[in-house]
């Protein structure tokens, strides 16, 4: 078994892969019940096609916090980490296409006098 953290704005995902046929879990429910979007499904298995493992490993994975689009980001990264965990050699394969880089883009926070962080209200000259 190996384990995986990823990381994508307000998501984190704890990742778990264990040796099997390539089903993928989470938050106890079936990728296909979990991700409405085909976009998110194939976001979440990108490391495992790039490396040729999506039948090798099982993922189990626990994701709180953010929406659909961190929580597939957070998901990849984690698989990414559990990967490189399982066999070193798949580091460049996986460092080219960008999976073990976090994400470091975040919400920008709201700033007083402003209604959101940059949205000003609206001006009249009289």
């Amino acid at each position: 078994m190996f384990y995986g953290t990823g990381r994508r704005k307000k998501s984190i995902a704890r990742v778990r892969l264990v040796e099997g046929s390539g089903k993928i879990t989470i938050n106890g429910k079936d990728i296909d019940e979990y991700f409405g979007a085909e976009t998110l499904k194939v976001i979440v298995r990108q490391p495992l096609t790039a490396t040729n493992t999506v039948a090798k490993y099982d993922v189990i994975c626990k994701v709180i916090g953010g929406g659909f689009t961190g929580q597939a980001g957070a998901i990849r990264h984690g698989i990414a980490r559990a990967l490189l965990e399982a066999n070193s050699e798949y580091r460049p394969i996986l460092k080219s296409n960008g999976f073990l880089t976090r994400d470091p883009r975040m919400k920008e926070r709201k700033k007083y006098g402003l209604k959101k962080a940059r949205k000003a209200p609206q001006f009249s000259k009289r």
